[in-house]
């Protein structure tokens, strides 16, 4: 077979998890610095410190990636020029991320830096690839949950280099889709201060609590020809948070590994059981799987219980190893009497070679006994702390010279530090032009009418009440959107009739996944999408970009999901043609205040905490392809609804109580949205007409509402997350 590079990629928290990554092969290297990384926790480096690495990979040929993959509110996003400069002219090669309104700002300020899109911004096919390559990025972190032939697709479809996960620890939802943290304890996985949550025991209707949400690590080194076959490009190693023997012993077996499959052209591939126990042994959680490249899911995924023993991180018993790694030069120096000493220095690494000369003192004439090749040669092989050591030195004297054993060491020091110089100011840029004054030409944009109010409903009995209210001359319901497992059926559509005909727009509410199922289902549906309904609510990118390929070509509006944290996300959904987009939940009423008004609001309804590809049911008891409510309760006795939709294969975790906003009407006036939502998971008939009493009189929630008889949270509006 043809040979191709792969790339192994490890994870730096540290400086010497860094020197770690290096010594054991790497090829690249990404870290966090002390903002708008994943892993707000890991021991991100200072600035300084940063710098440092960034010219330490590169000093040995290695490229460093920068996370941002978090989500920036709009006060972070004034701050995002000047905490990314020093790094960019520094010479980082690549920034990841996963807000889009951040990677505009990027593209837009930092010419030429290349972006590779997060595994947060759940990418989860070609539709969503070619988007993202179209906006700027040159590579793709899928979803973890994709399949090898998905990633094959992908690949082949767009062209874009592919970056997947061989290695480490797995959520339980897809990235950037779980609230589960950020709702119960105010700590964001969108803004990398995730608690884990789905650690924690949870009973499954009522039965014996069971760790049902947490997934055994990774391990794909017997997948190896398998993921190459697939086209990936860069394997990426899990593990900020980890031990440095962690990443050199992780990285060390990958490299080792990958290397042997090219030369051997995969022939015979096998891993030998002594590198099997050593990778295994280096990080004890509660067991490894090999994810989900060759499953949609399943039982053998999950740690249903904690291990007796106590979480830990083998490679610390060891003595700590202190991880050094020098690159080859040549030298040549010429020592000539009465001329000045010559020291040309070659350095080949990987790329164009580099050539450097320096002088030194005078060489004088030898009064005693002259200085001897040898003593010269022990002298200038003294490289001590720094990144190089001699391969070949040539040493050239006329005549009997001498000169002192400080001025040789001098000469060495400087062509060693003119030498460093040279290599690591090849990837130095210029600082890129001044932005102006941050606009956004967002901020003119006026908000609809504040009175109307839209239902969401997941039910074709709640679309039946929705229509029942509309025609009891409630005109102040502006829209509803049917979830899209009913939204084809020929009662619902129906009635989705009967609510046009009151004036009341009928959106169909698609996918929070749109893989293959659920393409396959809108393909087939198409013709009903487009005579039945005014138009679509989206969830992901994915949607957006198989709708731009039908020529979709009525109103489209986007769920909190794409998500809005900043007015360059904003004004990107609008520059889309997105006609408008729902407000992220994570944000506070100040936060929400900032983005300038617009937007929908959700002012009731159970959130959902997360989007997962496992399944609550067929972990439990196989996959029955029945579509209901399993109740999930925790350690505080809380009981969360998971719905599980089959024809798309997800489910989706709902929060324990609803969200209510009643009662906060006058803030809502300030914040202008263009309309307010209801979301209808699990209520019936009582219920929903319950929840819109609050919001009748006054539809955005006057104190004069009153509030429910319920337990209910105010969710973010006012807490808000760090």
């Amino acid at each position: 077979m043809r040979k191709r590079d792969v790339e192994i990629l490890s994870p730096a928290g540290s400086l010497e998890s860094a020197r770690a990554a290096v010594c054991a092969g790497a090829d690249a290297i990404y870290t966090g610095g002390v903002k708008f990384g994943a892993r707000a926790y890991a021991d991100n480096p200072e600035e300084e410190e940063l710098l440092r690495l960034i010219d330490y990979a590169h000093l040995h040929g290695r490229k460093i990636y920068m996370t941002v993959n978090t989500l920036l509110k709009q006060a972070e996003l004034e701050e995002l020029y000047g905490y990314l400069l020093p790094y960019y002219r520094q010479g980082i090669d690549a920034v990841i991320v996963q807000d889009i309104g951040v990677m505009q700002h990027i593209r837009r300020h930092f010419p030429g830096l290349p972006l590779h899109v997060s595994t947060q911004a759940a990418v989860t096919n070609a539709l969503g690839a070619e988007l993202y390559g179209r906006w700027g990025a040159e590579r793709i972190v899928p979803a973890r949950e994709l399949s090898l032939a998905e990633i094959r697709d992908m690949k082949e479809k767009t062209g874009l280099e592919i970056e997947c996960f061989v290695h480490g620890a797995m959520c339980y939802s897809y990235s950037g889709q779980c609230l589960l943290s950020s709702m119960i304890g105010g700590r964001s996985g969108n803004r990398g201060q995730c608690a884990q949550p789905c650690r924690l025991p949870y009973s499954v209707d009522g039965s014996r609590p069971k760790d049902i949400l947490s997934l055994k690590d990774l391990c794909t080194i017997d997948l190896l020809p398998e993921l190459l076959k697939a086209g990936i490009d860069s394997f990426k190693i899990e593990g900020r948070m980890k031990q440095p023997e962690y990443v050199y012993t992780v990285t060390s077996i990958y490299r080792k590994y990958a290397d042997l499959y090219f030369e051997r052209g995969g022939d015979g591939y096998k891993v030998s059981e002594e590198d099997r126990q050593s990778l295994l042994g280096a990080y004890q959680r509660r067991g490894y799987s090999d994810g989900y490249y060759r499953r949609q899911n399943g039982k053998e995924m999950v740690s249903l219980s904690r291990p007796r023993r106590k979480i830990e991180d083998n490679s610390e018993k060891n003595d700590r190893k202190e991880y050094k790694i020098k690159e080859k030069i040549n030298g040549n120096l010429i020592l000539s009497e009465g001329k000045r000493a010559k020291l040309g220095m070659e350095y080949r690494g990987k790329g164009k070679a580099l050539y450097v000369e320096v002088f030194g003192d005078t060489v004088q004439s030898a009064v005693n006994a002259p200085l001897g090749k040898d003593r010269i040669e022990r002298q200038m092989r003294k490289t001590g702390e720094t990144q190089f050591e001699l391969d070949r030195l040539d040493i050239e004297t006329e005549g009997d010279i001498f000169l002192p054993m400080q001025s040789l060491n001098a000469l060495r020091r400087e062509g060693l530090r003119v030498l460093e110089e040279q290599i690591v100011s090849r990837h130095h840029r210029k600082r890129p032009q001044e932005p102006e004054d941050l606009k956004w030409p967002g901020d003119e944009r006026k908000s609809g009418s504040r009175r109307k109010i839209q239902l969401s409903v997941q039910t074709k009995e709640q679309l039946r009440e929705a229509c029942c209210i509309a025609r009891q001359g409630d005109k102040s319901i502006d829209t509803v959107y049917v979830d899209g497992r009913i939204a084809f059926d020929k009662d619902a559509m129906s009635t989705a009739s009967e609510l046009r005909s009151e004036q009341v727009e009928v959106f169909v509410a698609m996918p929070y996944i749109f893989r293959d199922r659920a393409i396959a289902l809108y393909e087939a549906s198409r013709e009903k999408l487009l005579s039945g309904y005014d138009g679509v609510l989206i969830r992901n990118w994915e949607s957006y970009g198989w709708l731009r390929k039908k020529r979709y070509d009525k109103p489209i509006v986007s769920d909190y999901n794409l998500y809005v944290f900043n007015k360059e996300s904003r004004d990107f959904i609008i520059q889309a043609g997105i006609r408008d987009f729902t407000l992220s939940p994570e944000l506070n009423f100040r936060e929400l205040k900032d983005l300038g008004g617009g937007g929908i609001l959700s002012v009731y309804g159970r959130q959902p905490v997360m989007i997962t590809a496992g399944c609550i049911q067929k972990t439990e008891g196989g996959c029955k392809k029945e579509e209901r409510v399993t109740w999930l309760t925790d350690r505080y006795k809380k009981r969360f609804p998971v719905k599980n939709y089959c024809g798309c294969c997800y489910n989706v975790m709902y929060n324990c109580t609803p969200l209510v906003l009643a009662g906060t009407g006058q803030e809502i006036e300030e914040l202008a949205p263009s309309c307010i939502r209801l979301d209808f998971t699990t209520e019936g008939k009582e219920e929903m007409e319950r929840a819109l009493a609050l919001y009748e009189r006054e539809p955005v929630g006057g104190e004069e509402a009153g509030m429910p008889d319920m337990e209910y949270t105010r969710g973010h509006f006012r807490r808000g997350v760090k």
